[in-house]
């Protein structure tokens, strides 16, 4: 019994730990929303990445499991002389498809940003943050 608690402890604690690092080319590679129009943008191909999604019985935590995917995404672009990747469709056990586009510097406008409500609403806006 013991030897099952200190299993389960060692796994919850290697479930908050992230494998995936960036790499320098990745780190300026541009993630583009699911529904974002990118057609004035060169279609450079397609990225197929992977992570474990549960270690053993357990299931690792679904948001470090789409970071981590994405993480790996951007990380093989560069390859494909892509500077944006735009997500296929949804995470599926641990897998996902991107699509990875030239777009030089320059992303259209976000689409869907007319959907979401303003600030003023009681709507949290995010930016990202800049090294």
């Amino acid at each position: 019994m013991r030897h099952l608690v200190i299993s389960a402890v060692l796994v919850a604690a290697l479930g908050g730990c992230t494998w995936v690092k960036m790499a320098p080319g990745g780190a300026a590679v541009k993630v583009a929303a699911a529904g974002q129009d990118l057609s004035s943008c060169e279609k450079r191909g397609e990225v197929s990445v992977s992570v474990r999604d549960r270690l053993g019985p357990y299931e690792r935590n679904d948001i470090k499991v789409r970071d981590e995917l994405e993480t790996l995404a951007r990380n093989e672009a560069p390859g494909l002389s892509a500077d944006t990747v735009q997500p296929k469709g949804e995470p599926d056990d641990g897998e996902q498809r991107f699509v990875a586009y030239r777009c030089r510097g320059a992303l259209p406008a976000d689409s869907s940003r007319q959907d979401r409500p303003a600030a003023g609403d009681g709507a949290a806006e995010t930016y990202p943050i800049e090294d």
